[in-house]
């Protein structure tokens, strides 16, 4: 029988007494092992556990999303470099809803081709395939001294490499 009077202590910290316990597996915790869920606090391992669930990338999935995006993102790039030869304050309009909406379709052509798969690493090699589709561009245009067409594009990677990102993982700012 347990005594219920007896004092507890953390699984991991064993000199650590406690009276907290993960509320999916039901061992004894201490505040610094506690990770606090919507439903309760929960140990590392449970929770590590339940992200696990959601990782479904597999290994050809970063290399699809990596040149899709990079292909896209190069694409894309390059229109950006062409808007600027648009003089004024319209030009900047165009490149910042030009920037957003390549953002959109790159992400959406990124989660069709790895078929909705995800894992955090993936987003990450998606969002470096957007920076290194791009650098070609950004090159050749300071190569050939059109700054002005450089400062465009580092501003498209600026916009559109978060918004890739964002649109990936699922992150929402507002609900």
């Amino acid at each position: 029988m347990i005594d219920v009077n007896a004092p507890q202590y953390c699984a991991n910290h064993p000199t650590v007494e406690t009276s907290l316990r993960c509320n999916q597996c039901n061992k004894s915790i201490c505040a610094r092992c506690a990770v606090r869920t919507p439903t309760g606090y929960r140990c590392r391992e449970c929770v590590k556990g339940q992200q696990k669930i959601f990782v479904t990338a597999v290994w050809y999935d970063y290399l699809l999303g990596f040149v899709t995006a990079g292909l896209l993102s190069g694409l894309a790039g390059g229109l950006v470099g062409l808007i600027s030869g648009i003089a004024g304050f319209f030009a900047w309009f165009i490149m910042f809803a030009a920037a957003s909406a390549a953002g959109v379709a790159i992400a959406e052509a990124v989660r069709f081709v790895t078929r909705k798969h995800r894992s955090r690493p993936l987003f990450l090699t998606v969002a470096a395939g957007v920076v290194l589709g791009a650098l070609p561009v950004l090159l050749v245009a300071f190569l050939t001294g059109s700054i002005f067409s450089g400062i465009f594009v580092i501003v498209y990677l600026v916009i559109a490499t978060p918004v890739v990102y964002a649109r990936l993982s699922g992150i929402q700012l507002t609900k």
